[in-house]
């Protein structure tokens, strides 16, 4: 899975160096419903809602991160979250960037890219970065599994 991991984000970055396509969501609904968890989650993320964040990890989730490294432990993420994040982070989602494709059996892989405002840094620039989700569907039950966010 790191492999893909991986490739996808190596094909991600080259990608920017060739013509982009139009992007038309191979599954609208599938595209509406990642959207959806999307804004529970960074809901919760904005409002320092743990409880929420923690049931929308996977059990074996694992979060790439270009500054802080790996993280695969739910409590050790959630405590960095309420210490670092908690009431000083804001999460701003580019919707018109966002790209969603189908892992069938699986779930699904969302593209796109963010910004984020530090209360305690207002003056800091607030500019786009790269993020790519791998969600894992189990029923009706959507789960983050695999995140990589750039800055």
């Amino acid at each position: 899975m790191r492999y893909l991991l991986l490739l996808l984000l190596a094909t991600t970055l080259l990608h920017g160096q060739t013509p982009i396509p139009d992007y038309t969501p191979v599954d609208p609904e599938l595209y509406r419903t990642i959207l959806n968890l999307d804004k529970q989650y960074f809901d919760a993320y904005n409002s320092c809602d743990l409880t929420t964040q923690e049931v929308m990890y996977s059990d074996d989730f694992e979060f790439y991160h270009d500054r802080g490294g790996l993280a695969t432990s739910k409590e050790q993420l959630l405590a960095a979250l309420k210490a670092n994040i908690c009431g000083k982070v804001t999460r701003y989602l580019l919707p018109e960037t966002v790209e969603v494709y189908p892992i069938p059996g699986f779930g699904a892989v969302q593209l796109g890219y963010h910004r984020f405002e530090n209360a305690e840094e207002p003056d800091a620039p607030s500019l786009p970065s790269r993020f790519f989700v791998i969600w894992k569907q189990d029923g009706d039950n959507w789960q983050l599994h695999r995140i990589v966010s750039l800055h």
